[in-house]
């Protein structure tokens, strides 16, 4: 059954639907997922049974229309990015080129201004890249940098978010909305924009946003840590007691303690060093690693993560048995696929209590290997292939993953559920690194569009074996796929009732007896506001006609008007869903959708403050 409304009752429905899910959002009661899909359903439901007697017995607006956000291509090249991101992260790259700036910084700078100068290489490089790839690559260094320097990751997610889209605002290719107000102005008639057009009203405008973006911001946003770092199998100060073996080709031969302290073992405690049949104990002042040396470390899991991925012939005293191993020997187990990091404990009862690793054959029964213990009753000092396995013992093991599961209903051995995670593959660095630099510049140049270099990127970071399918789904977040879906849904809605462009309009006329800076300022204030309701294209498409035409009312330059609308439209500071960089920092900063509104409306008021004393004082409108 159709029934038939007016058209201003199907506008005004329109804008209750919409009302209602960003109530939704906001109170957080129902998840995130299932807020998006429900909004996408009433939409379809409402113009479905619902249309105007122009309709003529059709939907006015089609089910296929409403649900193209799940095909849109900035769907799709935000789900790409998020592959091949992943990617990134699988081979630990990304973590050492942050461990490598974090190191460089940390000696010379304090926390505050070593954020700002991360911030600021963000915003520079999304001038000139898509910022969405541009985060991915970042949100793992931020992650580093907030461990680093005891900075809970809730502080700086948002403004690396912050940093990126006000970076889009400096050149024409900073953004797709800088890009959809040219085209808008091609399309009625006036001069496209330079490439510079706009840089330096743009430079100040994210300087100043930068600004607020590091000192202030972080005041703003609570201090959350999630449920994930809480259960996390890095907790800190876990530590394992690990054996490091120096064969002859060992990088730590003829290394010295330096005040008791080892430097070629950054962040470990050597507990003792087993030369033949001596035990060298602490102090090791002037102690110096010779070939043969079996050095006993304690180590938290992160540390002990990248070493092992980097130079996991070195951990592995059970394969040993006297020889010496090749790291780059891809039939090395640790250089098998899929390989997985767990803790499992030693139960209670277990037949492994009293036994030691060679001796239980731990590795020959799971095809695991045993890369450290940690018992918390003591402080141990001897090789754990020689330590007798008591009840309660954590052992790290490493393995594929069927054999990590497998461990599963142990009864001597109880695997940690919560523990397990994958290995870094440091030797797919190379082609993983090349796939990612591929897409990137092949978008940037314009050599295709970022749609077809993403999906292409992706898909060859698996046919590769950067990836496997499980790794690439799992990196795809459900909360950015059906939000964005959704918030096309509402501005198609929006559009199509006229309901947009009667906001829009209704807005301007209240001001247009007003002078020409009070009508751009105020012009930039709504556009701004409306940015983070709908699309930030939408707002491009929406609003720089109308802005056009404001301008040539009140005898003031059309390209000023049109600069204003690329700033205002890129103000998506306000909601998860004004720009997906927001949403991409969601999951990595644990945030609540009235974080962004708590930390993104003093942004949105600061950037048009700015902006509206550049008009003066800049342009002298």
């Amino acid at each position: 059954m159709v029934l038939t409304i007016s058209a201003e009752m199907q506008m005004w429905v329109t804008y209750a639907i919409i009302l209602i899910a960003f109530a939704a959002y906001v109170a957080e009661k129902w998840p995130m997922e299932l807020t998006s899909l429900g909004t996408i359903c009433a939409i379809l439901l409402f113009f479905q049974f619902f249309q105007t007697p122009a309709d003529d017995g059709q939907p006015g607006i089609s089910a296929a229309r409403i649900l193209e956000g799940f095909a849109n291509t900035a769907l799709i090249a935000v789900l790409s990015l998020l592959v091949m991101g992943q990617g990134l992260i699988r081979t630990g790259i990304l973590d050492r080129g942050a461990q490598w700036l974090l190191d460089h910084l940390r000696a010379k700078v304090p926390a505050t201004v070593a954020i700002f100068f991360v911030l600021f290489i963000v915003g520079a490089v999304s001038g000139f890249l898509n910022n969405t790839p541009v985060v991915v690559i970042f949100i793992p260094l931020m992650q580093a940098m907030a461990h680093r320097y005891h900075v809970s990751p809730s502080r700086i997610m948002i403004p690396l978010s912050f940093a990126a889209i006000l970076g889009g605002m400096t050149t024409l290719i900073g953004s797709s909305t800088n890009l959809l107000v040219n085209t808008a102005l091609i399309e009625i008639g006036e001069k496209p924009l330079g490439f510079f057009d706009f840089t330096a009203p743009g430079v100040i405008l994210a300087l100043a946003g930068l600004v607020y973006a590091v000192f202030v911001a972080p005041r703003i946003l609570p201090d959350r840590a999630g449920m994930a770092d809480s259960v996390a199998p890095e907790g800190a100060g876990k530590q394992f007691i690990v054996q490091i073996e120096t064969p002859p080709d060992s990088e730590l031969i003829g290394k010295s303690a330096v005040g008791g302290h080892f430097k070629a073992l950054p962040n470990m405690t050597v507990r003792m060093i087993q030369r033949g049949e001596r035990a060298i104990l602490p102090p090791f002042e002037d102690t110096e690693v010779i070939e043969g040396d079996v050095i006993v470390v304690a180590a938290t899991r992160p540390v002990l993560k990248e070493a092992i991925a980097e130079h996991g012939e070195l951990f592995h005293p059970d394969l040993r048995d006297g020889k010496a191993l090749d790291d780059d020997d891809e039939d090395a187990p640790w250089r098998q696929a899929d390989q997985v990091l767990a803790e499992v404990m030693i139960a209670p009862a277990s037949r492994l209590v009293g036994q030691t690793l060679r001796l239980a054959g731990f590795r020959y029964k799971t095809g695991c290997i045993v890369l450290g213990i940690q018992r918390r009753a003591r402080m141990i000092r001897a090789r754990i292939t020689e330590i007798r396995l008591e009840a309660g013992d954590v052992l790290l093991v490493q393995g594929q993953r069927d054999d990590i599961r497998q461990l599963r209903g142990g009864r001597d051995a109880i695997l940690i559920e919560s523990s397990r995670e994958d290995l870094p593959q440091l030797d797919h660095v190379k082609r993983a690194t090349f796939i990612f630099l591929g897409a990137v510049i092949a978008a940037a140049t314009g050599m295709v569009p970022i749609v077809v270099s993403a999906f292409a990127g992706a898909v060859a970071m698996v046919a590769t074996g950067v990836l496997n399918l499980r790794q690439a789904f799992r990196a795809i977040d459900p909360k950015i796929a059906t939000a964005i879906a959704a918030a096309l849904a509402m501005s198609i809605a929006l559009q199509e009732t006229g309901g947009a462009a009667v906001i829009a309009h209704g807005m301007v006329s209240v001001f247009e007896d007003l002078g020409p800076l009070v009508i751009l300022s105020l012009l930039f204030l709504v556009a701004a506001l409306m940015t983070n309701v709908i699309s930030n294209n939408a707002v491009a498409v929406l609003f720089t006609p109308i802005a056009v035409d404001l301008a040539i009312e009140v005898g003031a330059p059309p390209m000023l008007f049109a600069i204003a609308m690329v700033f205002a439209a890129n103000c998506s500071f306000a909601s998860p869903m004004g720009y997906q960089t927001n949403l991409l920092v969601m999951g990595p900063g644990h945030y609540r959708f009235q974080d962004f509104i708590r930390a993104g409306l003093p942004l949105i008021f600061i950037v048009w403050i700015v902006f509206t004393l550049l008009a003066k004082f800049f342009w002298k409108i």
